[in-house]
């Protein structure tokens, strides 16, 4: 497997445009966010007839984080904490949602789908095809992408800077 190294160094060659780095800054934490929300409305634990206790919770989007958490581990000590907060804020977030009485669907797939319009009007200025075009693990890469962005933005530098 790539290292994360690796990965960032190949997911950066179709992000260099300026406009269609913003464009993800703002955009992939809105997919992660909204691709959670409807996962999170799958579900899982009713259909197993498990819809009690600790298994209420089980559903598309906790049944993904799994998977993803382990993919962030292997990656590094540090994507593993930074996305394990992004699944938590993201949680708080969809938990709001469906508390504040709004479609956690309905809200999730409107923003789910203007933010790939943005993405992909971010690789139309780019002239490049998004990574996940050619290997979808690169879909897991966007947010490891974001995090090495904002840590440089925040002053850290080199090495220091990977998630």
């Amino acid at each position: 497997m790539r290292t994360l190294s690796e990965f960032l160094a190949e997911y950066s060659k179709s992000h260099r445009n300026t406009l269609n780095q913003v464009i993800h800054m703002i955009c992939v934490p809105v997919i992660f966010f909204c691709s959670l929300g409807l996962l999170w409305a799958v579900p899982v634990g009713q259909w197993l007839g498990l819809d009690a206790g600790p298994a209420r919770w089980l559903n598309g989007a906790t049944l993904f984080a799994l998977p993803a958490l382990i993919f962030y581990a292997v990656m590094s000590v540090g994507s593993l904490l930074a996305m394990t907060i992004w699944f938590a804020v993201s949680l708080a977030g969809i938990i709001a949602i469906e508390q504040s009485g709004l479609s956690l669907v309905t809200v999730s797939a409107s923003l789910w789908l203007a933010a790939w319009v943005g993405q992909f009007y971010g690789h139309k200025v780019e002239g490049a095809k998004p990574s996940f075009a050619d290997d979808l693990v690169f879909l897991l890469i966007g947010p490891l992408f974001v995090m090495e962005k904002l840590y440089r933005g925040f002053g850290r530098a080199g090495a220091d800077a990977q998630v």
